[in-house]
């Protein structure tokens, strides 16, 4: 079965198609536990350079590849102790490891960062890994949205940034993170290079050892640094209590009612206004107003993820 002309439910049969053309070199649209994925054979140049296209992405803009597990990363990147640590606590999950490539590696070159080193997730979500079981390879899969624009965490999203311009859909009711995972660099010093669902507090924790939150400059060694990123079209305004003329106002916590407000979390739920935050800026967009404010998120938790994205949506 399938809604629109290539949005399919992620039944035994769909799967299994959707294995095959990864396999086969397509590039299709699968859900993470963190946003939609715009995903194809990380083996194969010719889909690398098809994700590149599609976005319309900068070449000098790595690519997340994505593993069945952590045997499977291993083939391909050179694992530490510290990844195995993190992995034991935090994988399958939203959070990627930066690290050397294996020499000898098939993974295709396009996808590594200036260092020529790779970019590796296991994912958590049911229907990403039964496609990467399925189809034998690993998957590169950036958000699936144009470049510098809002991340997708809605099938029909998804479609009406492609068109038919991708020949598989995978439908998802649940996207439950909605921000793109957490990246990490390992070694004598552990950098998050973007923030995410899992924090520095979190990874300190589990490794008893300072984390550091970078601050880009340079060369882009991870997705997500770019300094304008993740821009729903229209002008964002931060730490608002009121929207501007003709604009939309998302709000979290209490507020009145009104036709231009979007509630990210009434009950101030940090997780709740990130699974909400994609959606609201592209409906802010859609419906046809001219700007949209936020009212303050506090930097905290998750809440350093969304207030990075929210600041970067509105350069």
């Amino acid at each position: 079965m399938k809604f629109y002309s290539n949005i399919y439910k992620a039944n035994k049969e769909n799967l299994a198609k959707a294995s095959k053309l990864i396999k086969s070199g397509a590039v299709i649209a699968i859900p993470t536990e963190t946003v939609y994925g715009l995903a194809g054979n990380a083996y194969r140049n010719d889909s690398v350079k098809k994700i590149y296209a599609l976005k319309n992405r900068p070449r000098n803009n790595p690519l997340i590849v994505h593993f069945p597990s952590l045997a499977a990363m291993l083939r391909e990147a050179v694992i530490n102790d510290q990844l195995i640590t993190l992995a034991k606590h935090f994988s399958p999950g939203p959070l990627t490891y930066i690290l050397p490539l294996k020499k000898g590696s098939k993974i295709s070159k396009l996808v590594l960062n200036s260092k020529k080193q790779i970019a590796c997730r296991i994912p958590n979500n049911k229907t990403f890994l039964s496609v990467l079981k399925q189809s034998g390879v690993p998957i590169a899969a950036p958000s699936a949205n144009l470049s510098n624009q809002v991340s997708t965490t809605r099938a029909i999203d998804v479609h009406k940034e492609f068109g038919n311009k991708l020949p598989f859909i995978l439908h998802s009711k649940k996207i439950n993170i909605g921000l793109e995972s957490t990246v990490i660099s390992l070694g004598s010093t552990i950098n998050i290079l973007r923030p995410g669902a899992i924090t520095a507090e979190m990874i300190s924790k589990v490794l008893n050892k300072r984390v550091f939150e970078k601050k880009h400059k340079g060369d882009v060694v991870a997705p997500g640094q770019f300094k304008k990123h993740y821009s729903p079209g229209i002008p964002v305004y931060l730490n608002k209590t009121k929207a501007k003329k003709d604009g939309a106002l998302l709000v979290f916590g209490k507020h009145k009612i009104a036709k231009n407000i979007f509630f990210l979390s009434k009950q101030s739920s940090l997780q709740e206004a990130a699974s909400n935050l994609y959606v609201y800026l592209r409906k802010a967009k859609e419906l046809g107003y001219s700007s949209v404010s936020i009212t303050k998120i506090p930097n905290k938790g998750i809440g350093k993820a969304i207030n990075d994205r929210l600041i970067r949506a509105s350069r």
